[in-house]
């Protein structure tokens, strides 16, 4: 009588193993499969978030900002991409025993994950924080590649028209909002005569006309020297980066009156608030 039980008990056993096989071969696809979650849908969605992240990517490298076309592009269809594998890459293992399986742990760990790269576009210079803007866009770029990896390209397109409205069609709306003239960060470049104190009347004119000298930058590669009768003059660059409210064109106008100034040039500052 125990014999027997047992005997049942082993027939049990390898029944159950047995099962549990053929429930692996019955889920596990062949490795080039066109199906199990690498076929025509699945290429679909990631040529959808190659094409909307590098729109994105595009405008952020014509604003040359520090992340462009590349870098946005690799985070969009590499979201698309871990969507997928969190979607179909365990489809080998489900309906086994003690197996669970929650595809939106990785969706989850994407959304940590972008962070770094995130944090890495921000810095801080002096009072100002910088890089908030492409670390948001990184940000966004990354969900809409899980969107498009996630089989809503619709919602993904959606979200990528809200980036163009954001960053082009905002400013223009704060602008005309604006009661107060923004503040305006330009650099001055100016190329002059030294041992007569006309840097230190420059950073007076500047003070003057409202503007605050926020950084001085001595430009070697416009150091050369000048004749002049017998003798040789030394001329020195410097670039001035201005904060103010007004228009920085008529200190400009003033300067190149100014006896002993060479050459005087204006530009946006290279910072960018974005």
């Amino acid at each position: 009588m125990v014999i027997s039980q047992l005997t049942a008990a082993h027939v049990i056993s390898a029944d159950l193993h047995s099962a549990g096989a053929h429930a692996v071969v019955r889920h596990a696809a062949p490795l080039f499969h066109p199906g199990a979650g690498q076929g025509t849908r699945q290429f679909v969605e990631l040529a959808l978030a190659l094409l909307l992240s590098s729109l994105i990517g595009l405008e952020r490298e014509r604003q040359q900002k520090s992340a462009g076309l590349r870098t946005h592009t690799l985070v969009g269809v590499g979201s698309a991409l871990f969507m997928e594998v969190s979607m179909h890459g365990f489809t080998a293992v489900t309906g086994l025993p003690g197996v669970g399986l929650d595809p939106s742990r990785v969706a989850a760990q994407i959304v940590s994950g972008i962070g770094f790269i995130g944090g890495g576009l921000i810095f801080v210079r002096r009072d100002a924080v910088r890089g908030l803007t492409t670390a948001a866009t990184i940000w966004l770029t990354c969900a809409v590649g899980m969107a498009c990896g996630g089989g809503l390209p619709l919602l993904g397109a959606a979200a990528t028209l809200v980036h163009f409205l954001v960053v082009r069609g905002f400013p223009m709306v704060t602008r005309r909002l604006s009661v107060t003239p923004t503040a305006e960060r330009v650099e001055l470049r100016l190329s002059y005569r030294t041992r007569r104190g006309l840097l230190g009347r420059v950073l007076e004119l500047c003070t003057k006309r409202g503007f605050r000298v926020t950084d001085v930058q001595i430009d070697t590669e416009a150091t050369d020297g000048h004749e002049k009768g017998h003798g040789k003059t030394r001329e020195a660059g410097v670039v001035l980066s201005l904060e103010g409210k007004g228009s920085a064109h008529p200190i400009v106008e003033e300067l190149m009156d100014w006896e002993g100034i060479f050459g005087v040039g204006l530009s946006a500052h290279r910072d960018s608030t974005e």
